[in-house]
């Protein structure tokens, strides 16, 4: 019943939609100063569906020969994944110096869809450039679409996200790729709340991220809460789509 990007995966298109290309006007901006990843270190998340235990989510991220590494995993457990089971895989690497994505690759087994994925941002051709293979048919699929110079991907746009200054009121546009048209993402920023997770109470700043197409237009909202602190670390993830609302919640943090 759920993904490993299901904060922010919800700004790409539906299989099969291809609308025309709109202008993108956001723009990504370096870390700031002084800004650190947090590297070797894991945050494990409870995922919740109508009071149910959904299953777990890890984001894991380290340096690899100068280059930021995320790592995600997604599992669902119990109850839900007889009804539907998921077991997703997400790597996504990106410039620590700029917040540029360079590729990301996804294993995906949601139900009976089972599928490797591979999206390499070509800055220099300008072109995002996808293949994948479909694990149950084998049928193999490649294509390429414009980006522009500098693009996030539905997995280092979390970490971009929570690299902004999340002014109250503030509204900040970046744009984000994932194999299809690149999106403009709005990040609003709502305001300041306490977020109880199991991992502990946290002074948060709540986010709601918007796109002008895709199924996060079209389906649903999604929420995410950054501590309000230096390490702006994602304490809670919510996502209301049309078959039901998704909490993902800081349960642990390891290093």
């Amino acid at each position: 019943m759920f993904a490993g990007c299901a904060l922010l995966c919800a700004a790409t298109l539906l299989p099969g939609q291809s609308p025309p290309q709109a202008a993108i006007t956001g723009s990504i901006q370096p870390p700031p100063s002084g800004f650190q990843f947090p590297n070797n270190t894991t945050y494990v998340y409870e995922v919740e569906w109508r009071l149910w235990n959904a299953g777990t989510a890890t984001i894991k991220m380290e340096n690899l020969a100068g280059e930021q590494h995320v790592h995600v995993e997604a599992d669902s457990a119990g109850f839900v994944s007889l009804l539907y089971k998921v077991h997703d895989r997400f790597d996504s690497y990106f410039d620590p110096r700029t917040f540029c994505s360079s590729r990301i690759l996804k294993h995906t087994e949601e139900g009976l869809r089972k599928r490797d994925t591979a999206i390499r941002f070509n800055a220099a051709r300008g072109k995002a450039e996808l293949a994948e293979t479909n694990l149950r048919s084998n049928e193999r699929k490649q294509a390429e679409h414009d980006i522009p110079a500098c693009v996030t991907d539905v997995i280092s746009a979390l970490l971009y996200a929570g690299s902004l200054p999340l002014a109250d009121g503030a509204t900040y546009v970046f744009p984000l790729a994932d194999g299809s048209d690149t999106v403009d993402v709005k990040l609003h920023v709502q305001g300041r709340e306490q977020v109880k997770t199991q991992a502990g109470t946290f002074r948060a700043v709540k986010t709601e991220p918007e796109a002008n197409k895709g199924v996060l237009k079209e389906r649903g909202r999604v929420w995410v809460w950054f501590t309000d602190d230096a390490q702006r670390i994602p304490v809670q993830m919510r996502a209301r789509l049309f078959w039901g609302t998704l909490t993902f919640k800081l349960l642990r943090v390891e290093k």
